[in-house]
């Protein structure tokens, strides 16, 4: 496919380097010339120099034979003109990344009148991604397929845990919870586990199962914790905005800490119910004597990715129940991981994930469409949810003799939005979701989970 991307942010290189290596053909716009240098040196892609605003940069950069503009510079207003512009000149979809959340609350009116396919919010939707693990502590990450049915959840097996040397398929006979381990991260090594796989103590494991069951499963283990009823923020960014809207709705307390006295009269207006203190998250005295010991959960949000990861610790280092971070530098995101923070969000990469996921699905030759996608454990598994809408090689055929690839699961099926944790004499019927995980084969269609 044909994509054009304005904007060379910290989104646009991510998008670019993820789409670029699923084999199509990027052409990044910015008017920033030593971005570009750089980009061109790191990825292989097309740039043009220029206001992607403008007529005749986007012509130059193949905007009206394009099969996706996605503009995600960091002016809202900006963007939505982008694409405009891009559809007008023959653009087939366009996407924009929008922030504000007033520019926000208006965008489905919007989108007919500026020819938007998809519209995209990196801070809204990291926001409810840490309020479901707020929601659920036991957690270190939750991800949502077939509109919450079902659930992924990722926690790491404690030291001296009951799971510890029992294989899956004892697991499942002991406790006769309808779960299923998906992947297991162990020492740098990554699983796509079957009935004989053994855990161990550190592991970290991805399980998938409607919440209901996935309660019982960590009441069972001793594991399931109340949910958050106070919080601590520290940045009060759109994030922070965004987080505290959600958690008040649920009943949670809410403590911004925000340096900037202009934003903390912004936020007092906004979010008239929580209390919003000015002052530097980074000091330790602030931060004990604004109640960080007691509360239930915390969340660094500054710009600093180094300022989020100390503060996280921090918190961790006072047993805090529940420790966020927001972390951009993929690097960053693996040191954080080897400190034991278990628990961090990049809105870039969730950003990026949205729209990978949107391009899949376009490409798509069958009726199978890719709802939903998440990049697990350092991006080397792709949990994907697909619809079945139209006969297929895997329609009616019993899992256990469909020849799947390797290192490939399917981990759930929901019908008529009913979960099914799959065995063997299951079977894939038109219009159920079928969710996918597999190492990393960038699967646009549902029969690609079958060998050749």
């Amino acid at each position: 496919m044909n994509i054009v991307i304005i904007g060379d942010g910290k989104v646009g290189s991510t998008l670019s380097s993820q789409l670029q290596k699923e084999g199509h053909d990027i052409v990044v716009i910015d008017n920033n010339q030593n971005a570009l240098k750089n980009l061109i040196n790191t990825q292989d892609v097309m740039c043009v120099e220029g206001n992607g605003a403008l007529y005749e940069v986007q012509e130059e950069a193949g905007v009206p034979n394009a099969d996706l503009v996605i503009a995600c510079t960091s002016m809202d207003e900006l963007n939505m003109l982008c694409c405009l512009l891009s559809k007008k000149l023959g653009a087939k979809k366009t996407i924009a990344r929008v922030r504000d959340p007033q520019y926000f609350k208006q965008l489905n009116i919007m989108k007919e009148e500026l020819g938007l396919s998809m519209g995209i919010n990196p801070e809204l939707a990291a926001a409810t991604e840490i309020s479901r693990i707020m929601l659920f502590p036991a957690a270190a990450k939750i991800e949502l397929f077939a509109k919450g049915k079902v659930e992924l959840v990722e926690f790491k097996l404690a030291a001296q845990s009951m799971l510890d040397g029992m294989s899956l398929s004892e697991v499942y006979k002991k406790y006769k919870v309808k779960v299923l381990v998906c992947a297991v991260q162990r020492d740098g090594e990554i699983y796509i586990p079957d009935g004989d796989f053994r855990l161990r103590s550190g592991d970290k494991i991805n399980l998938t199962a409607s919440h209901e069951n996935i309660e019982k499963f960590f009441h069972t283990l001793g594991l399931l914790k109340d949910k958050s009823k106070t919080a601590i923020i520290v940045g009060g960014g759109k994030i922070a905005y965004y987080l505290t809207i959600a958690l008040q709705k649920i009943g949670v307390k809410v403590k911004i800490i925000e340096k900037n006295y202009q934003r903390c009269m912004e936020l007092s207006d906004l979010l008239p119910k929580a209390s919003i203190i000015h002052g530097d998250g980074t000091d330790q005295d602030l931060l004990k004597e604004e109640g960080l010991e007691q509360v239930d959960a915390f969340a660094s949000l500054t710009g600093i990715d180094e300022e989020n990861i100390i503060m996280a610790m921090f918190a961790s280092s006072l047993q805090v129940p529940k420790v966020a971070a927001k972390i951009n530098r993929d690097s960053y995101a693996g040191m954080a991981d080897m400190l034991g923070l278990e628990s961090f969000v990049s809105p870039k990469n969730i950003t990026a994930n949205h729209i990978v996921s949107y391009v899949r699905a376009m490409q798509n030759s069958l009726g199978s469409n890719i709802e939903t996608l998440y990049r697990l454990v350092d991006n080397q598994v792709e949990a994907l949810e697909f619809i079945a809408r139209e006969d297929g090689p895997y329609i009616g055929v019993p899992l256990k003799d469909l020849r799947l690839k390797k290192n490939l699961l399917i981990a759930s099926i929901v019908r008529r939005r009913i979960p099914i944790i799959p065995g063997g004499n299951d079977k894939i019927e038109i219009g159920d979701s079928v969710i996918v995980v597999s190492r990393n084969q960038q699967l646009k269609d549902l029969k690609e989970i079958l060998q050749a």
